[in-house]
């Protein structure tokens, strides 16, 4: 028999390397602002997305990362809930108080998730819908 050495790895392969705590603390902080930025952008209906791409690249990077990656994300989509629900009944009027109530409170919480990621703390968003277990 032969040693036949193992097939090269891609140079894109995805690193499932721990993070250090620091790392962890840097990207929940920016999972979170990203929130915040994008719902500030587009009047929270694409919020979602920084969190949904953190948590499919992140999550197996670290305890930290991954619970404020998925509190991210399922906050993100109860408020895409709530903008879809905006436009529904966008035509009784009301719907236009939904999305700005959504909008602002996206925002603000989004901060608050980021200050508290920054300081080392897993952050609970209230009034979200635990989608991601």
């Amino acid at each position: 028999m032969t040693n036949v050495p193992p097939p090269p790895q891609s140079p894109y392969a995805q690193s499932s390397q721990p993070m250090d705590p620091t790392s962890e603390k840097t990207w929940s902080m920016l999972i979170h602002l990203g929130g915040a930025i994008i719902s500030f952008i587009t009047y929270a209906s694409l919020a979602f997305l920084p969190a949904l791409i953190g948590f499919l690249v992140l999550k197996d990077r670290g305890p930290f990362v991954r619970e404020n990656t998925k509190n991210a994300l399922n906050f993100q989509l109860t408020m895409l809930i709530g903008v879809i629900v905006g436009w529904i009944t966008a035509f009784i009027l009301i719907g236009f108080l939904i999305l700005i109530a959504v909008w602002v409170v996206n925002i603000i919480f989004s901060i608050i998730a980021a200050v508290r990621a920054n300081r080392g703390e897993v952050y609970r968003y209230p009034i979200t819908i635990a989608f991601v277990k």
